[in-house]
């Protein structure tokens, strides 16, 4: 991820390389740069072409850098839920979308920091919880936040809180 360009910090870096690139006429170059950004082939296409300003914008930056941390993570189940929240999240606030961008903020780093709460909160689940469910060991301890939780701890990761 982010191997041959490496990673941007924010969505101008992102345009300003695609300018340049596009100005030397190097389009391979500025397509790879955009595929390993995330950024859609419509917008490439439509950038070339001189239908669009500039390749990407805060939102279409961010969410980029979400798919192609997810293509790598590949989350499940409540994971999903969580990218599908800070994709919501950059589409109603720039802000976010920003700080989604920054360098050193990460998918990964973002689920590790809920796994961190996770473990840290873990609760001991009833006997009769354990025989509904089949579950023959005497201890059985979770630990996942509610939606409420999981949803400051993503805000306060990204945004640096």
């Amino acid at each position: 991820m982010f191997d041959k360009f490496g990673e941007f910090d924010s969505y101008e870096e992102i345009n300003e390389l695609a300018e340049n690139l596009f100005n030397e006429g190097d389009m391979g170059s500025l397509k790879a740069m955009a595929e390993e950004n995330g950024i859609q082939k419509e917008f490439v296409e439509m950038y070339m072409q001189g239908d669009l300003p500039m390749l990407c914008d805060p939102l279409t930056a961010a969410i980029g850098k979400i798919e192609v941390e997810a293509g790598e993570l590949k989350p499940k189940e409540i994971m999903e839920d969580w990218v599908e929240y800070l994709k919501g999240q950059c589409m109603e606030n720039e802000e976010t979308a920003l700080a989604v961008r920054r360098k050193g903020r990460s998918l990964k780093g973002c689920i590790g920091e809920l796994l961190k709460w996770s473990f840290k909160n873990q609760i001991g689940i009833d006997k009769d919880i354990l025989k509904a469910a089949g579950v023959t060991a005497s201890r059985v301890t979770l630990g996942i936040p509610g939606m409420g939780r999981a949803k400051k701890i993503i805000r306060d990761y990204y945004m640096g809180k």
